[in-house]
């Protein structure tokens, strides 16, 4: 009679097999994937005082679960939208376990039920006109460092990319003859070409001459020649928004992320009257639903829209109480 698997046993063969060989998942997937469930072991052996190889299946049932996700917000702080990717990761196995494990398909069905947690919408991040040119004109031309910080930022601004497509970015992947474009690969393994105005043209052309970087090689790189991280990329777009700030006082009041970037380029796009489905393709968005968060964040198209109806006909007055109102009041 065949053993049931244990935990370790399903979730290494869900890594494998399922992620890394049926599937093909991206490394960002498998690390996101990773990162839940370190958490979720984590919390396990501090909870239940087991190591990683005793734990069970039926340890891991919906109230502890549950009581995981709970810890997630109130001890580590992590939004309900963190909270649902690493939900949404401990559904993905228990997915596989149900077909791998039917003895562990009531635990399997419990957890599976456990619904995501509703998140606040709020209207996205952008950069205005002058607040993007303030952030480019904030590093020093005098330097190595100041002049790479300003070709990315030019190119994350007018492009849109990720900043997993940004330091992706190889010295061959950008065409800068007729029909200037950089070529990248996105979610979904989805390949895409977005064009590149005269001024960043220029600025990354003087940049990869000074790079002068093999084909295959990273078009931004640290001070040590390697590829840039995601934290490099946040910390320079963070240092050159406080310098910015000086001349654009309206920083102070934001948060300048990479992404933040990324919805300024949809955000101009969109004031330039570009269509939102060219805005999906621009950005590599896998529906038009997507796009759909500009509209609702670009007050400019809401006053425009505002601009085109018509003040109601009815005069305002001045609203005048009766006498005995007014007796009443000068007696108090």
């Amino acid at each position: 009679m065949k053993t049931a698997a244990t935990f370790s046993e399903l979730l290494q063969a869900f890594f494998t097999d399922r992620l890394m060989g049926q599937c093909g998942a991206s490394p960002l997937t498998i690390a996101n994937y990773r990162d839940a469930f370190c958490l979720l072991i984590g919390f396990a052996q501090r909870s239940l005082k087991k190591t990683a190889n005793k734990l069970a299946l039926q340890d891991l049932d919906a109230p502890f679960i549950g009581r995981f996700l709970d810890y997630l917000e109130r001890e580590r702080g992590n939004s309900p939208r963190s909270r649902n990717v690493r939900l949404a990761a401990i559904h993905s196995f228990f997915n596989y376990v149900t077909l791998h494990e039917p003895s562990a398909a009531a635990i399997a069905q419990r957890v599976l039920a456990m619904r995501s947690k509703r998140c606040e919408k709020k209207p996205v991040d952008f950069l205005t006109q002058a607040e993007s040119e303030a952030l480019v004109a904030a590093p020093n031309l005098a330097t190595w460092s100041g002049r790479r910080d300003r070709t990315l930022l030019l190119v994350a601004l007018q492009t849109g990319l990720r900043v997993s497509e940004l330091i992706g970015l190889r010295c061959q992947d950008v065409a800068l003859e007729t029909g200037a474009h950089v070529r990248c690969t996105g979610k979904g393994r989805k390949t895409r070409c977005i064009p590149l105005r005269k001024d960043v043209v220029t600025g990354v052309r003087e940049w990869l001459k000074e790079r002068n970087g093999q084909p295959d090689d990273p078009v931004f790189v640290n001070a040590r020649h390697h590829r840039l991280s995601r934290d490099g990329v946040q910390y320079i777009v963070t240092q050159h928004a406080k310098t910015a700030q000086a001349k654009c006082p309206s920083l102070k009041t934001k948060r300048v992320s990479p992404h933040v970037l990324r919805h300024s380029a949809a955000m101009n796009l969109l004031r330039n009257g570009v269509d939102r489905s060219v805005i999906a393709l621009w950005l590599g968005h896998e529906s038009m639903d997507t796009t759909q968060i500009y509209l609702h964040s670009s007050l400019e198209l809401k006053e425009k829209a505002l601009a085109k109806t018509k003040p109601f006909e009815s005069q305002t007055r001045r609203y005048r109480p009766p006498d005995q109102l007014l007796t009443f009041l000068q007696s108090l």
